[in-house]
């Protein structure tokens, strides 16, 4: 059963007691992405996220990870378009441990300056390998054509000029700005211990952002174009990706969408899947996907394969989708994926990070809780007809387009 409780300085704890395991996630949300962020901050949001392990006024960032060895559970965080998470599993028994070192990170890390500048050279390393990974590296060249000069577009790693200019005076205007108790939400999921929602009320609970209240940051509606990106590279394969338009995580249609993806390209039974690998054998690798954000969303197209094969597999890409505007999706295709959904969203219960992901999520994005009976309702609900008249508003648009090609 989803517990909620607001601090008395407006920071949400939603907990969900499962006693069957062992195990407890914890999340701290903050509802700030690259999105967040002003052109000449590209990458701030991504360069806070690292510097938060990094070492606080009484640990080290070695301290830090051994704390969690010890008790035989694990931290991370990632940064999206629109939040960042902080995060540790670990048994219940050490769960008010594990919180108690977050809560240390949050509030008391340094931004010593050569920590800033070591971590500097670690992002770089992490740009420089996505771009020496051409299968990562074209949808990041896709989402800056789909959005050009805007946040949305731009990579959440940044770019090697503005990591170059972030000061620890920038970081904490950054985090005074957006790291507020009303932009914090705590998820906790698994076998939690008697106390410990108060004992994160404790560590939580009370701080106070140190600028008076701000306005809420209003985002410029994202603007969608049909643009192209082609680069040349020494790599065996040559990769392609095509973007369309989608639709935003709040919009009433987005578990058709859902439903739309699985039958085009989520998975081993669908459109693409079966036509591009199984059929003509032009790539190991073919899939789609979609994106969804809180005001817009994309579909995009990926597939791998050999230099002289890719204008084959861009046809066939075209060829497929244009079929399935011409001819529609069938019953059993979208009951299949019908099913399909369903089943991967029963089977993540069985995961504390799961659970503990969709709450944090959930309340951050939407600020309410369906519950999984509800869930399962509105995937039951999608309706052939729908899904037939998304093809069509999605695919008969011009796509933007992403390709890397190998060097002649």
């Amino acid at each position: 059963m989803l517990q909620k409780h607001t601090s008395q300085n407006g920071v949400r704890i939603v907990s969900e007691h499962i006693p069957h395991v062992r195990s407890v996630a914890v999340g701290v949300w903050v509802h700030a992405g690259s999105r967040h962020e002003k052109p000449e901050q590209n990458g701030l949001t991504h360069f806070i996220e690292h510097m938060l392990f990094k070492g606080t006024a009484t640990r080290t960032a070695r301290q830090i990870a051994e704390e969690f060895d010890r008790i035989g559970g694990h931290v991370n965080a990632f940064t999206s378009k629109e939040y960042t998470c902080y995060y540790a599993k670990v048994l219940d028994h050490h769960a008010k441990h594990a919180v108690s070192v977050l809560a240390d990170m949050f509030f008391h890390s340094q931004f010593d300056e050569q920590e800033l500048d070591k971590e500097r050279q670690v992002v770089l390393e992490e740009i420089s390998m996505v771009e020496d990974t051409p299968d990562d590296d074209v949808h990041e060249q896709l989402w800056n054509v789909m959005y050009p000069n805007q946040s949305i577009g731009a990579s959440i790693l940044g770019t090697k000029e503005t990591l170059s200019s972030f000061t620890p005076d920038m970081i904490h205007q950054f985090m005074d700005h957006h790291y507020r108790p009303e932009q914090i939400v705590i998820s906790v999921a698994g076998n939690i211990p008697e106390g410990f929602i108060a004992h994160i009320d404790e560590l939580f609970g009370h701080f106070s952002p140190t600028t008076p209240t701000i306005e809420k940051t209003i985002f410029e509606p994202a603007v969608f174009f049909a643009g192209e990106s082609k680069k040349t590279r020494d790599t065996e394969q040559g990769h392609i990706c095509l973007g369309y338009p989608g639709l935003s995580v709040k919009h009433k249609h987005i578990y058709d969408l859902v439903v739309l993806n699985s039958i085009l390209g989520g998975n081993m039974s669908s459109r693409l899947f079966q036509e591009v690998r199984e059929e003509k054998a032009l790539a190991y690798s073919i899939y789609s996907y979609h994106s969804s954000h809180e005001d817009s969303g994309s579909v995009a197209i990926y597939g791998g394969t050999s230099s002289h094969q890719m204008p084959e597999l861009e046809q066939t890409i075209h060829e497929t989708i244009n079929k399935v505007i011409s001819d529609g999706v069938t019953e059993t295709e979208v009951d299949n994926a019908k099913e399909q959904l369903k089943g991967n969203l029963m089977l993540g219960l069985e995961s504390t990070n799961a659970r503990m992901n969709r709450n944090g999520k959930n309340e951050l994005i939407f600020e309410e809780h369906k519950t999984y009976d509800e869930v399962l309702k509105s995937i039951d609900e999608v309706h052939i007809h729908q899904v037939q008249k998304l093809v069509s508003e999605i695919f008969d648009q011009k796509p933007a387009l992403s390709t890397i090609t190998p060097k002649q």
